[in-house]
């Protein structure tokens, strides 16, 4: 790979190190005095040659590779002048002895001939046994130079004899000197170095260098995510990064003495075509990673949200019908990290076939049994293997029988069955898509009871997926440029169906208990299973993604063999796939019409189960963190509330009554006297009996009996039933207090997931808060519920200015501020029956819910209920209200006015806090 170097174009453009030598050569003075003119010139030198480095880039931005090469040869040139600056003019030795001999070496990706713009210089200093007062000075005075020209540098100074030992005894030291690269100095002890680090550190220990190269990759993966679709990649260290490639390179040189990557070719661990795909990826991973370091400024390795935008420009990726340019480019990146998986395989199975002797495999153990029926495919060392080469040309069908036979006998696909499926993919054409043997098996993978998951991902790896359903290979590395998704969309989809595998086998039954019973009281299995797949088939089409995936369902489930009865269901549920999470966490549960509308809208109990099953997997999917208890319960209350309108039809028990069986079981829990607790239950209205469940009327109960007379007072205690806190206001009632309260949670560093405000018959305000800390788990620690109580209290008593404060605390979210989203208000004057329901879709920011709360306040409205969610950097928080004499809002003006508030509020307006 260094050889790069000399076939860089127009390197004197770079930096000119015969020139810059007859500089340096001119200087006056010794000492301090000379190397600090040597640092002033050598630093111009540096900037001028990243600068040209960059221009090169800019003016070719796919050129990765030409930018690393070219940073590594401005460096070497630098080091050279550098050494011969110190050991000639300020450390000369007129008579050296034989162990004043030195030598430099670029070790690591810089031995390796390529650097990022921001990237350290790792060096290593070589002596032939233990340093001399002169060796000691020289490296030294070295290193000083180099950190005075600002750069980073990584060091070692060894003997050879300790060079050997180390390399022996630590992996990542032998893994850098394995990419040393002679720089300057004496050659001889140079050549010396790689001689002995052959014979003395890398035969014989071929098979263990392999073994701890593939665990550290596997390590390194966890570390990562463990997936190369997420959607913030880290490029170098992430799986499908140029880490992955280098682990390749390092692998098929220690195993066959390589200095070249081509080299991989002539060693029968890729073909030639594998090699140009090998170096293409290189090349825009190299690309990509340099215009991180330059857009970033430092050494960045993760392409954030906020540098995706400005890399995607930088490498000139243009707007396309319903895709944006950065939305392309990451589709790109992700496609390369693909690759790099892809040929990650095919070598390890070559690697395979090296090693193993006598039927042994090196990389996986052996399958012992051998399935009898495997319609003319093979099993070699227990892996799914091909006949001959031309056995998928024969007949196409194969390809998705491949797959179906590797999932039915539980069988891994050999990497050269793997090899050659991707390259016959190209086979699949319109006869092969409507070909019902090759649609029942397909429909076989996908409904597995077995690991649906891995076979459908292996299946999309070798294209075969996406080839044989194309709607499904339009959103293949397809990433949505938000911080909600946390993988690509075909990621999203296989996750899914991986999640739905495993409540189908009862390995989630204590994470959702409802799901897990109600999988098996489904009609039809491979209408849920359809529905997962296709729920977000049409995203980045330009319009609502649920109608053009029902109309894809309708297109495609025949095809498949569903009957029109099952088309219709699977349309059904892609069509309304968000309707339930959207009524869960944005509507009020307790507000009866809630209910009865989505109940119209869902009509059957087979389709709730469905959807309700549908819905928890696709919130999973999106990424670790999402799924939560709040969200499961929330979602559980809405199916149990919706599976009593189905069953019993609209005619439910009556208001009343519902009341007083909740207050019958409220008196036994508590158990009060008679008179205690009807004074109680006759100071809160009928809504807070509605909207309240049994075990927050019990905890809202004691805390009134323990506050008596007081006029304040406030509880906040860890309610895991729902993975947040519970916060319980007991206050006299005023107007503001729900935008102060909301203020104070915020300063103490919590989040509101929802809320519920009520008002006694005596003027009291009895409100219930539920809180998160920002990583969406309870706010439980007793420290933190304590500073939490105490910012409350402070806010209602007004002792300090909330305005201020939340003014002055620095919370920025940088990452957020990588999205425009234009605020919208929705106002809705059907969906409730005696509110005023109100939607705010706007950026989240800190206290955000304060400055809406703030601007309801100054519209003199009374709130009853919030429900705040959170999808990445989207905030949407929903309000019920009514005017102050409870009565719904009506006035076109002062919906209008309402509106501009909460419009200016949710765009950061400064509001006018004079009346606070």
């Amino acid at each position: 790979m260094a050889a790069r170097l000399e076939t860089l174009a127009n390197r004197r453009a770079i930096i000119d190190r015969r020139a810059l030598s007859d500089a340096l050569a001119a200087l006056d003075g010794d000492g301090p005095a000379l190397r600090a003119q040597m640092v002033a010139l050598l630093k111009q030198a540096l900037e001028a040659g990243r600068a040209e480095i960059a221009r090169r880039l800019e003016a070719r931005p796919s050129q990765g590779l030409e930018a690393a090469a070219g940073q590594a040869f401005l460096i070497d040139q630098l080091l050279r002048l550098v050494f011969d600056l110190t050991t000639k003019r300020l450390y000369p030795v007129s008579n050296p002895t034989a162990g004043e001999r030195l030598c430099l070496l670029a070790v690591g990706g810089y031995g390796r001939g390529e650097m990022a713009p921001y990237s350290d210089v790792d060096i290593a200093f070589l002596t032939p046994w233990k340093q001399t007062g002169w060796s000691e000075q020289v490296i030294e005075s070295m290193l000083y130079t180099l950190w005075d020209l600002g750069l980073t540098v990584g060091h070692s100074s060894r003997s050879l004899d300790d060079m050997v030992r180390l390399a022996r005894a630590d992996l990542t030291i032998r893994t850098a000197l394995l990419e040393s690269r002679y720089v300057w100095g004496d050659q001889a002890l140079a050549d010396e170095a790689q001689a002995r680090f052959r014979r003395e550190v890398v035969a014989g220990t071929d098979r263990a260098f392999v073994a701890a190269k593939l665990a550290e990759r596997d390590e390194r993966h966890k570390r990562m995510g463990d997936s190369r679709y997420v959607v913030e990649p880290n490029i170098k260290e992430g799986k499908g990064g140029l880490r992955d490639l280098h682990t390749l390179f390092w692998i098929g040189k220690y195993v066959n003495r390589l200095d070249r990557v081509e080299g991989l070719v002539d060693a029968g661990l890729l073909t030639p075509t594998e090699l140009r795909q090998f170096q293409r990826a290189e090349n825009f991973l190299w690309a990509v990673r340099c215009h991180l370091h330059l857009a970033a400024r430092r050494a960045e390795e993760r392409l954030t949200f906020d540098l995706q935008r400005e890399i995607a420009e930088r490498m000139h990726y243009a707007q396309r019908p319903g895709r944006a340019p950065v939305e392309r480019f990451m589709q790109h990146y992700f496609l390369q990290a693909k690759m790099v998986g892809d040929l990650t395989g095919v070598f390890l199975a070559h690697l395979d076939e090296q090693f193993a002797r006598a039927g042994r495999r090196f990389t996986l153990a052996a399958i012992p049994r051998r399935p009898r029926k495997l319609n003319g495919f093979r099993l070699e060392r227990g892996r799914l293997a091909l006949p001959d080469d031309g056995f998928f040309a024969e007949d196409p069908v194969r390809l998705v029988e491949l797959f179906a036979l590797a999932d039915r006998h539980g069988l891994e696909i050999h990497p050269q069955a793997m090899r050659a499926a991707r390259r016959d993919a190209r086979l699949i054409d319109a006869r092969v898509r409507a070909d019902a043997r090759a649609n029942a098996l397909f429909l076989d993978v996908l409904t597995s009871p077995r690991d649906p998951e891995t076979v459908l991902r292996w299946m999309n790896e070798a294209e075969v997926f996406g080839r044989f359903v194309p709607d499904f290979g339009r959103v293949v590395a397809q990433m949505q440029f938000d911080m909600y998704h946390h993988y690509t969309v075909d990621e999203h989809s296989i996750r899914a169906i991986g999640l739905l595998a495993r409540i189908e086998a009862g390995q989630l039954r204590a994470d959702h208990p409802i799901a897990s019973q109600i999988i098996h009281q489904i009609v039809s299995r491979r209408v849920l299973y359809v529905a997962v797949l296709l729920h977000d088939i049409a995203k980045g089409r330009g319009g609502d993604h649920s109608v053009l995936g029902a109309e894809v369902a309708m297109r495609l489930c025949p095809r498949l063999g569903l009957s029109p009865a099952e088309t219709e269901m699977v349309a059904w549920l892609v069509r309304h796939h968000l309707l339930m999470s959207a009524t869960a966490f944005k509507r009020d549960l307790a507000d009866f019409k809630t209910i009865l509308d989505f109940a119209e809208t869902v009509q059957s109990p087979e389709r709730l189960r469905l959807l309700m099953l549908l819905t928890i997997v696709d919130i999973r999917a999106v990424g670790p963190g999402v799924w939560n208890g709040w969200k499961r319960q929330l979602l559980a209350d809405l199916f149990e509330a919706a599976e009593e309108v189905l069953r019993l039809g609209h005619k439910q028990t009556g208001r009343r009554e519902r009341i007083a069986a909740k207050q019958a079981e409220l008196k036994e829990r508590l158990g009060w006297s008679a008179a205690a607790f009807a004074a109680f239950a006759d100071r809160l209205p009928e809504p807070y009996w509605i909207a309240e469940p049994a075990d927050i009327l019990e905890r809202n109960a004691r805390h009134v009996a323990d506050a008596g007379d007081g006029t304040l007072s406030i509880a906040a205690q860890v309610y895991p039933e729902r993975g947040a806190t519970l916060v319980t206001v007991y206050a006299a009632d005023h107007p503001g207090l729900f935008y102060r309260i909301a203020g104070a949670i915020h300063l103490a560093g919590a989040t509101i997931i929802d809320a519920r405000i009520h008002t006694t018959r005596d003027g009291m305000a009895l409100d219930n808060f539920l809180v998160q800390d920002p990583f969406g788990r309870p706010f439980d620690e007793d420290d933190r519920l304590a500073r939490l109580r105490a910012a409350i209290e402070d806010a209602l008593a007004n002792r300090n200015r909330l305005a201020d404060r939340l003014a002055a605390k620095p919370l920025p979210r940088p990452r957020a501020d990588a999205f425009r989203i234009e605020p919208v208000v929705l106002i809705d004057n059907k969906a409730s029956n005696r509110f005023t329901v109100i939607e705010v879709n706007a950026r989240d920011r800190p206290a955000l819910l304060n400055a809406l709360a703030y601007a309801l306040f100054q519209s003199k409205v009374t709130i009853h209920s919030a429900h705040i969610a959170t999808y990445g950097e989207r905030a949407v928080d929903t309000f019920y209200l009514t005017d102050l004499i409870g009565d719904k809002i009506s006035a076109p003006q002062r919906l209008k006015a309402l509106e501009r508030r909460l419009l200016e509020a949710a765009e950061g307006a400064p509001p006018d806090r004079a009346a606070a």
